[in-house]
């Protein structure tokens, strides 16, 4: 069963990825799905991660109590759980809820009203015209919307720190700026594009194959989400695993 279902996802990627008729009609597309996956979600992404940022600093702080460890380290500790780990894998499970169940939902209901049957009678290849420019718009913006995670979640951290007097924001900005390493970056960003694929292929595979009415059309949207999470974490391992 998960054989033929890697199978059909695979021949639907295949699909996806043939030449397109207009490239004029993908860009427009294109451009409106970076809006709804990117600047739609920035909003969230950004609230989310300053919070995350400031109770890591609370926590870090609680459990780092020594004379003997200086305070700085609490800066550090954030910045490189937030880069190589929060920001990517917190920020791609919430945008897989917001946006692999839009998706999936969207596709799927083109396929229940018949709208993907009238595309290809017309000779349209629809999953190219329907789910490449979601693809692209992925692998484009959910790496922005990290950056501005780690930008927020450091930040929070930084002023969830001063306010509650754990740390003075002399010694976290310190911890922040010593002994950075950019490879952490260089993973986090390609855990990003690898999560970015995940969340608009997959959803847009479980709507594009959806048999039934509407209920099928949300239990798809849930499956798509499950099955998002389950693979973005296998992903994150095996990235850390492979790049560290």
């Amino acid at each position: 069963m998960i054989i033929t279902t890697f199978g059909k996802y695979v021949l639907l990627l295949r699909d996806v990825f043939k030449r397109p008729e207009k490239m004029k009609i993908y860009s427009k597309a294109t451009f409106e799905q970076m809006n709804f996956i990117g600047i739609g979600s920035i909003g969230l992404i950004a609230i989310i991660s300053s919070f995350i940022g400031a109770v890591m600093t609370l926590q870090i702080a609680f459990q780092l109590i020594s004379d003997f460890i200086p305070k700085t380290i609490i800066g550090s500790i954030n910045r490189d759980s937030t880069i190589l780990e929060l920001s990517p894998t917190i920020s791609a499970i919430v945008l897989a809820g917001k946006i692999g169940s839009a998706i999936s939902s969207e596709i799927g209901t083109m396929r229940i009203t018949e709208q993907i049957d009238a595309l290809e009678i017309m000779g349209i290849n629809a999953p190219g015209y329907l789910i490449l420019p979601k693809i692209i718009a992925g692998i484009t913006m959910v790496p922005l919307l990290v950056i501005i995670s780690m930008t927020m979640s450091i930040l929070g951290g930084y002023i969830g720190g001063s306010l509650s007097g754990v740390i003075t924001p002399a010694e976290y900005v310190l911890g922040i700026t010593s002994n950075f390493n950019p490879h952490t970056v260089t993973i986090a960003l390609t855990k990003a594009f690898i999560y970015g694929f995940i969340i608009t292929s997959i959803p847009a595979f479980e709507g594009f194959y959806v048999k039934g009415g509407a209920l099928e059309v949300a239990k798809a949207s849930t499956k798509a989400v499950v099955v998002c999470c389950i693979t973005i974490l296998i992903c994150d391992y095996l990235v850390t695993q492979l790049l560290l």
